[in-house]
C-alpha cells in the first residue's frame, strides 16, 4: 500500500508526509475513508474505498488508474496472523461487485499489485456525488480451500 501512500503525497516522501496522509484520510471520511479491516479466522482483509484524484497523475497512470471526479477505487489487502503474533502479506483469489440502490452493478476486473513483500488488489468504478455504494467481495487466501465473504456499504462524495 505503499504507492498508493505515495500517490497521495506526490513529491513529499518523508515520515512526515506519511503521518500526514494518515492523518489526513482518518480526519478527511466523507471524501476518503481511512483503512479498515475485518478478520476470518487467521487472515485479516484491509480494504479501502479511495477517490481517484487523491492519486497523483503519474501515479494513477503507472497502475491503469483512470483519475476522474466521480471515479473511485476499492483497495484490498490479505494479511495472515502466524502463530509467532507476526501478519505476513498473502495474495487471494478474488472477485468482487458493487451496486447502487436502483441495483446498477459493477464487477471488478481486480489490478493486482506487488511492491516488496506488500500484495493489493485495487478495484475502479464510477460513482455519483453522495451515492450509497454497496460492495461484496469473495476471495481464497493463497494455500487456503476455504472461501471468504464480506460486505459493506461506503457513501461516497465527489471531490470539489
Amino acid at each position: 500500500m505503499v504507492s498508493i501512500f505515495r500517490a497521495f503525497l506526490g513529491r513529499t516522501r518523508s515520515r512526515v508526509g506519511i503521518l500526514a496522509l494518515l492523518l489526513t484520510t482518518t480526519l478527511a471520511v466523507p471524501v476518503a475513508t481511512a483503512q479498515r479491516s475485518e478478520r476470518f479466522g487467521p487472515y485479516e482483509l484491509h480494504y479501502s474505498v479511495v477517490n481517484s484524484t487523491f492519486v497523483e497523475p503519474a501515479v494513477a497512470a503507472q497502475y491503469g488508474i483512470t483519475r476522474g471526479k466521480r471515479r473511485a477505487f476499492v483497495n484490498l489487502a490479505l494479511r495472515e496472523h502466524l502463530p509467532d503474533g507476526s501478519t505476513v502479506a498473502r495474495a487471494m483469489d478474488i472477485d468482487g461487485r458493487s451496486w447502487d440502490l436502483t441495483q446498477q452493478t459493477v464487477n471488478f476486473d481486480f489490478i493486482e499489485v506487488r511492491e516488496g513483500p506488500a500484495i493489493y488488489y485495487i478495484g475502479e468504478f464510477k460513482f455519483i456525488n453522495r451515492e450509497w455504494r454497496y460492495f461484496e467481495f469473495d476471495f481464497t487466501p493463497a494455500g487456503s480451500n476455504e472461501r471468504f465473504n464480506y460486505k459493506f456499504k461506503h457513501q461516497l462524495y465527489t471531490n470539489d
